[in-house]
């Protein structure tokens, strides 16, 4: 039989696996290897080859490595939970740093619960189990509920569409996970288990530096803000998409929209009111990653200054390019347009100083298409009452305006910040979606194809990973952006440009993985979004006209 392996024709013997047709090259890799890219599909090396199939082993040093990695790490956190803890809860609840902050229902976390379940998870890793993944018929699950009275994966039972049901299955215990588990415990090299205010962490390495624990970074406001929305959705009880589903099911998805919406505009609100007390800022600097709906917020947040008796002026950082010879380049020779340097620093802050001296300005117009900056006798000058309002990628950076003294200054981060869950063990990943958001708004206003979102998208994580994520607790105040309903709300627009990419394209294991966790989200009409939310920059026709 043949098969194509890394673009090569290889003949190998019939009835295989991954793992058994290409043991010796999963043993020589530099990396753990976890799974494969299985004509454009994310599988389990635990798959049987077919004729002609198209395969490429996935390792710990890619994202999607990483990700399965930390997945089947988090299964076996469950596995070892349950072994200790056969009656008690927990709940992965959200992402801080290379860590999954988990909580106990019941328990209290003490350093013997550290370092039992710690040990606990060693001996599992240790003995290097199988993981299965088991299918299971409608009947046959109903029955499995019934007699564990469990919860695990039954958002897919509770999914009508679904036909069959799948669980993973190690030594005596089931779960679910929303996306590719690796087929062996032993997989799992490096962890840690720490204690982190009233939870615990789940720590692992990153998919860049794959063979070692990084130092621990406590990200305090990071932290704050997400344990804050947590709180707050708590009390709606809508933290898992089977009671958001609840919600719409029973007629209740308004009030959860109103809340969610009046909770943008409180903190929005009180942003502004903190900005108008520090009497001595003059300089309001917003900086976050992709999607995150930098624009819209920043139109709130200047109506919210009008009311606090300022008046908000913009000074756009892209009018301050370097000329086109003197733009850094990357490792491939391309220019750089996003690292700090591709900025005339001096010139921006020459600027600034005398804008908040009171002076006049002309402001420059970048010229993109020959890469220069032009004078065409714009001026500017900052009146008494009015507060300069930055936004761009190098805002909490201090290098950007290294010449405004710090209490002329106030930072906000701002990004979509997930605290939804799947269920107890499954946690929507903010990365995707900020993805999803982007791939609406590319194709609603930009033209772009979900393949090319999807295509570009590394690009974009990479410069913010660098730009941005190291610069996040600078900020005076972290603002989350999320909004408990968006994919409720994205999903119409989203899914048909999902699942218009076939398995001819590289890009189709990431539009499955996104389509895998879509369908659970019961569909709610565009016009439910107030047309001030900051979801309308995405989905279109809000008040701020962006487009």
């Amino acid at each position: 039989m043949n098969v194509i392996y890394n673009g090569r024709k290889t003949k190998i013997e019939n009835g295989l696996t991954v793992n058994e047709a290409f043991k010796e090259e999963i043993e020589k890799n530099e990396y753990t290897v976890v799974g494969c890219l299985y004509n454009n599909e994310y599988r389990n090396l635990e798959t049987e080859l077919e004729e002609n199939a198209k395969i490429q082993l996935i390792d710990i040093s890619s994202k999607e490595g990483m990700k399965i990695y930390v997945r089947t790490l988090v299964y076996i956190m469950g596995k070892a939970f349950e072994k200790l803890y056969p009656k008690e809860k927990l709940m992965v609840e959200y992402q801080l740093g290379n860590a999954m902050f988990c909580k106990c229902d019941k328990i209290e976390i003490t350093d013997e619960f550290i370092k039992n379940l710690k040990e606990k998870m060693q001996e599992i890793i240790t003995k290097n189990l199988e993981i299965k993944k088991v299918v299971m018929t409608r009947k046959e699950a109903e029955k499995f509920y019934n007699e564990t009275n469990a919860s695990k994966g039954r958002l897919q039972f509770d999914f009508e569409e679904n036909e069959e049901i799948y669980m993973y299955y190690c030594e005596k215990y089931y779960n679910y996970c929303f996306g590719v588990l690796s087929n062996r415990t032993g997989i799992i090299k490096i962890f840690d288990v720490i204690k982190y205010g009233d939870g615990f962490l789940i720590r692992y390495p990153s998919s860049k530096a794959s063979t070692q624990m990084p130092e621990f970074k406590e990200t305090k406001k990071l932290a704050w803000a997400l344990e804050e929305f947590e709180k707050i959705h708590s009390v709606l009880d809508v933290l898992t998409v089977y009671k958001l589903n609840k919600a719409i099911e029973e007629n209740r998805i308004k009030d959860v929209i109103m809340l969610a919406e009046a909770l943008h505009e409180k903190k929005i609100a009180n942003i502004a009111d903190d900005i108008a007390q520090r009497k001595g800022v003059k300089m309001v600097l917003i900086a976050g990653p992709s999607s995150s709906g930098k624009t819209t917020f920043a139109q709130r947040l200047g109506i919210q200054l009008r009311l606090n008796g300022l008046k908000p002026v913009t000074i756009s950082v892209d009018n301050y390019f370097v000329e086109r010879q003197d733009t850094p380049r990357d490792e491939n020779g391309e220019y750089n347009f996003e690292c700090i340097e591709a900025i005339d620093l001096k010139l921006f802050n020459e600027h600034l100083v005398k804008l908040l001296n009171g002076e006049e300005i002309e402001i420059p117009e970048f010229d993109f298409s020959v890469g220069t900056k032009r004078y065409n006798g714009k001026k500017m000058k900052l009146a008494e009452d009015e507060i300069l309002v930055i936004e761009g990628i190098h805002c909490l950076n201090d290098k950007l305006t290294s010449q405004i003294a710090k209490e002329q200054k106030y930072k906000i981060y701002i990004s979509a910040l997930t605290v939804l869950n799947m269920d107890r063990y499954n946690r929507i990943s903010t990365t995707d979606t900020r993805l999803i958001r982007r791939m609406v708004r590319d194709y609603q206003f930009r033209s772009y194809s979900a393949i090319h979102t999807l295509n570009t998208w590394h690009k974009v994580t990479e410069g913010e990973e660098k730009n941005i994520f190291p610069y996040q607790e600078e900020a005076d105040k972290i603002f989350n952006t999320s909004l408990i309903y968006e994919l409720n709300a994205l999903k119409p627009i989203a899914m048909p440009l999902l699942q218009e990419i076939t398995n001819e394209y590289k890009e189709y294991a990431e539009a499955q993985r996104l389509i895998n966790i879509l369908k659970y989200f019961r569909e709610i009409p565009n016009d439910y979004v107030p047309n001030n939310s900051l979801l309308k920059e995405f989905i279109g026709g809000g008040t701020f006209d962006l487009h």
